[in-house]
């Protein structure tokens, strides 16, 4: 299934692919048994709680924390690693150093300021993303929700520590950290659900997230980068990341709208369709990280320092070799979910009150999310590209694009489909995504060569 001489020529071929690959294989492997461990997370979340209207309270009430930490956090480290690195080759470890602690103030403030901001206009908002719930539901979630805000500073710090030790060509510890959430998740919902109820996961989300800021932080500074919030100037650095930040934290923002749309439009359906959809886009988002994520981190320093050095032709083979291997593994793992969508419902979740009926429900949202795993794979190289070019405008763009395509799709598929229309429409624009990253990569890609220094 796998294809074994592609991935093994590459050990034969430049030193950059040697270097990716390496990485790539430990953020995986990594990765492997964070999810593992998450999978098990899931049989007791599902088996304690099932589709019920608390867990629909906990999933609604984690959407917000959760699109703050990739809007604001990840935005920071795509705007900031290409000029770390960039900085630390020509200006020296000092230098870098105060554009990390300068960067890391700036994004902790927006990530208080977005919190504050959120919590206040709470009311205002979650009748919004959850219509259909009932009162008493509506109140447990925004109750929920105030109880997870600070999981948004401690898991943002979190991430800005993991891209800083990616730069080192650190990635199999850092990628290893998380697991302390789904591990603390699974003991909260064994242990205390029967006194705490719901909770037990949030107060179990919290000390997990706890866990892995304070690894990663301790980490990153063995590595000589010490987490200090302190402001250093308006350098020419500072202003490059603010100019790169803007753009793609807007991106990001009209892209995660995508995700309010579908969990606010499954509030219309049915009682149960959040968490359905929930539930079949673990399995999903498990490939998705483990693929995705570790190629992604993997080819973001070299992007980085090839771009730098103007080695065009680096650029332009490590596209081509990530991309079609990227190809060659994803599809066959997204059609083995296709066709056994339903088997792994069942053996995943129909235990507890997740009886048969909900496994017929979940199946086929299970197999309209699979559709996309190659197509947003293999983006994910051009995007770290274009990313690493500084030509994030492309990338809000492409996010507006598709936030206008998600929802004339869900309002035309849902009402085919139901719940799986919405999975089918997030599908059909991840492969508007590949198209457009695909071209205007191979566009602004120069056609000459330049040996790297």
């Amino acid at each position: 299934m796998f294809p074994v001489p592609q991935i093994a020529r590459l050990f034969q071929g430049g030193s950059v692919n040697r270097r990716i690959l390496r990485a790539a294989a430990s953020v995986t492997a990594a990765g492997i048994l964070v999810k593992i461990v998450a999978t098990f997370k899931e049989f007791a979340v599902a088996g304690v709680y099932g589709r019920s209207d608390a867990m629909d309270a906990f999933l609604a009430a984690f959407l917000i924390p959760n699109l703050l930490i990739n809007l604001i956090s990840e935005s920071m480290n795509q705007a900031m690693v290409p000029t770390l690195v960039r900085v630390r080759e020509q200006e020296g470890h000092e230098r870098a150093q105060e554009l990390l602690s300068s960067s890391m103030l700036w994004v902790c403030l927006l990530l208080a300021v977005a919190s504050a901001v959120m919590a206040l206009t709470a009311h205002g908002f979650f009748p919004l993303i959850a219509s259909h719930f009932p009162p008493a539901k509506m109140d447990l979630a925004i109750r929920l929700f105030y109880a997870l805000l600070p999981v948004v500073l401690i898991t943002g710090i979190a991430t800005n520590c993991t891209a800083v030790l990616n730069t080192f060509d650190r990635f199999a510890l850092p990628a290893l950290a998380p697991v302390a959430t789904p591990v603390a998740i699974i003991l909260g919902a064994l242990l205390l659900s029967g006194r705490m109820g719901i909770w037990a996961m949030v107060y179990a989300t919290l000390v997990g997230a706890l866990i892995h800021a304070g690894v990663v932080a301790w980490m990153m500074d063995s590595r000589g980068y010490r987490f200090r919030l302190y402001w250093h100037g308006a350098t020419e650095a500072t202003r490059e990341v603010a100019r790169q930040y803007g753009p793609v934290l807007l991106s990001g923002v009209v892209a995660s709208g995508g995700l309010l749309v579908d969990q606010s439009m499954a509030a219309m359906l049915p009682a149960g369709s959040v968490s359905a959809l929930a539930y079949a886009n673990r399995f999903v988002s498990v490939m998705i990280t483990l693929l995705a994520g570790a190629v992604s981190s993997a080819v973001v320093p070299h992007f980085s320092r090839m771009i730098a050095h103007k080695d065009w032709t680096g650029c332009r083979h490590t596209l081509r070799t990530w991309v079609r291997l990227t190809a060659l593994v994803s599809t066959p793992i997204a059609l083995a979910l296709i066709a056994g969508s339903h088997l792994l419902i069942r053996m995943a979740f129909q235990h507890g009150v997740f009886g048969p009926r909900d496994t017929a429900l979940v199946t086929p949202v299970l197999a309209m999310y699979a559709i996309q795993i190659p197509f947003f794979v293999s983006s994910r190289v051009f995007y770290r590209f274009l990313v690493a070019m500084r030509r994030s405008d492309l990338i809000f763009y492409c996010g507006a694009l598709n936030l206008a395509l998600d929802v004339l799709l869900n309002l035309v598929l849902m009402r085919w489909y139901g719940v799986a229309g919405i999975a089918l429409a997030t599908s059909l624009w991840t492969v508007s995504t590949f198209i457009f990253l695909w071209y205007w990569t191979w566009k602004l890609l120069p056609q000459g060569s330049a040996e790297c220094a």
